[in-house]
C-alpha cells in the first residue's frame, strides 16, 4: 500500500505539511496563538508547561517539545520562549535541527515585548509557509507510517467493536512494515500478561510488567486507589463495571503481532512492528506522547464521543455505536458500530479503517481537523518548583 507524503531531510515522511509555532513557556503560548491567526498555515498549541521543572520532568518535557517539532508532519519550526524560562527556547530549537528542518528562535524579552515579538514571528512564518508550500508529494510505502492508537470514552461496545477493528487495522499496518503505537498504560492493567506473552523477548516482556508496576506504585505512593478515577463516570454509565473490564478491551486495539519494544513517553519507536509507549490513560496526555514519538496519523475510538483532536496529527475518530456516532457526526469520522448491529465484521471495518488511513494520509481531512480540535498536553511526572 502506498500513499502521498512529504519527504523530510531526515528522510522520515509527514502527511501534513504545517509551520509549528512551538512554544516552550506558558508565557508564550497566547503571543503564538495571535501570530496562527494571521499567518494561515501555521499552528500552535496553548500548555502550562515550561519553567520550574526538574530532573526527569525537565527532560520529559524537553522530549515532548523537541518531538513535536521532529515530527515529520512539520517542514520547520519557530520555537517561541519568553527568555527567563527552564526550557530555553534555543536548547529546544538546537534539538529539533537536527533532523535538518528549517528552525528558527525568538524571544519575547529580547524582542521588546508582545507586540514587536508578533510582527518578528509572523514575518519569518510567512517566508516559512511559503518555502513550504513549494515542497511537492511523493509516493511512499505503508512502512513509512507511524500509526497511533487510543480509547477514550470507552464503553461497552468498545472492546466488541472500534477496538478489535483497530486491532485488525495495527495488524496490516504493520504486516505492511509499518508501526503501530498501543498506549495508555493505565487502562492495560489486568491484561498485561496478554501483551507480555506476545513479546519479542523477555527483556521487552520484563519492561512490559515494569512499566505497569510503576504506574500502580504511583497511586500507592499518593496514597489513593487507581480505580476511583479509572474507569471514569462515563465508562461506568456506558457499561463497563471495571477497570480490569476496560483494560481488556482496550489491549485489542494492539492486534495479534508481536510486541517489538515498550518505550518511554515520547520517544521515537527505534523498531517496526506493535510498540507499547508508556503513557497515562488521559486521553490528551497520550495523543501528544505518540505524536511526539512521531505518529503522523492516530486512530481514536470512542464510546461517549469525543471532540479531540491534534495541532500537528490528523485523528480518525471512531465510534463504537451507532447511536453515538449518529449524534456526534460532526466530531466522529467512522462508525464501527456496524460491528455490533451485524452489518459488518470487525475484518470488515479493519479494512475500512486502512482505506480511511490512506485518504487522510493523501490529503483528507479529519472532522477534528476542520474544526481546529488542537489539543495538547504534556504528562508531569514530578511536581513544579
Amino acid at each position: 500500500m502506498q500513499f502521498w507524503g512529504y519527504r523530510r531531510p531526515d528522510g522520515r515522511v509527514g502527511v501534513r505539511n504545517h509551520v509549528l509555532i512551538l512554544p516552550t513557556i506558558t508565557c508564550a503560548t497566547q503571543t503564538a496563538q495571535r501570530v496562527t491567526e494571521l499567518v494561515s498555515g501555521t499552528v500552535s498549541f496553548i500548555h502550562q508547561h515550561g519553567c520550574a521543572q526538574v530532573g526527569t520532568d525537565y527532560d520529559q518535557t524537553a522530549r515532548t517539545y523537541a518531538g513535536m517539532g521532529m515530527n515529520p508532519n512539520v517542514y520547520g519550526v519557530i520555537v517561541l520562549g519568553l527568555g527567563c524560562e527552564t526550557h530555553q527556547a534555543h536548547r529546544i530549537g538546537d534539538e529539533i535541527a537536527k533532523c535538518g528542518k528549517p528552525v528558527e528562535t525568538v524571544s519575547i524579552q529580547q524582542h521588546g515585548g508582545t507586540l514587536q515579538t508578533i510582527a518578528e514571528v509572523a514575518k519569518i512564518a510567512v517566508k516559512m509557509v511559503q518555502d513550504a508550500s513549494m515542497v511537492q508529494r511523493e509516493l511512499c510505502d505503508f512502512s513509512e507510517l507511524i500509526v497511533g492508537t487510543e480509547c477514550g470514552g470507552s464503553d461497552a461496545c468498545s472492546g466488541l467493536s472500534a477496538n478489535p477493528a483497530v486491532g485488525k487495522a495495527s495488524d496490516m499496518i504493520v504486516h505492511q512494515g509499518g508501526t503501530a503505537i498501543l498506549a495508555e498504560t493505565t487502562e492495560l492493567i489486568g491484561a498485561e500478561h496478554l501483551l507480555a506473552n506476545r513479546a519479542a523477548n523477555d527483556q521487552v516482556a520484563k519492561k512490559a510488567y515494569a512499566v505497569i508496576k510503576m504506574m500502580e506504585n504511583r497511586s500507592i505512593q499518593m496514597g489513593v486507589d487507581i480505580r476511583t478515577g479509572n474507569p471514569s463516570p462515563g465508562n461506568i454509565e456506558g457499561g463497563l463495571s471495571s477497570l480490569e473490564e476496560k483494560s481488556l478491551g482496550a489491549s485489542t486495539k494492539s492486534g495479534t503481532t508481536r510486541l517489538e519494544e515498550v518505550i518511554d513517553y515520547a520517544q521515537i519507536p527505534t523498531k517496526k512492528g506493535l510498540v507499547w509507549m508508556d503513557t497515562p490513560g488521559h486521553d490528551i496526555e497520550q495523543l501528544t506522547g505518540m505524536v511526539a514519538g512521531g505518529a503522523q496519523v492516530v486512530l481514536f475510538t470512542s464510546g461517549r464521543g469525543t471532540p479531540t483532536g491534534s495541532p500537528i496529527a490528523p485523528v480518525i475518530k471512531i465510534s463504537t455505536n451507532t447511536p453515538m456516532f449518529e449524534r456526534m457526526n460532526e466530531n466522529m469520522d467512522l462508525d464501527a458500530g456496524t460491528i455490533v448491529n451485524g452489518l459488518e465484521t470487525v475484518n470488515d471495518v479493519g479494512k475500512r479503517i486502512m482505506n480511511e488511513i490512506m485518504q487522510v494520509c493523501n490529503g483528507k481531512l479529519t472532522k477534528a481537523e476542520i474544526l481546529k480540535q488542537h489539543d495538547f498536553g504534556i504528562w508531569r511526572i514530578g511536581p513544579t518548583f
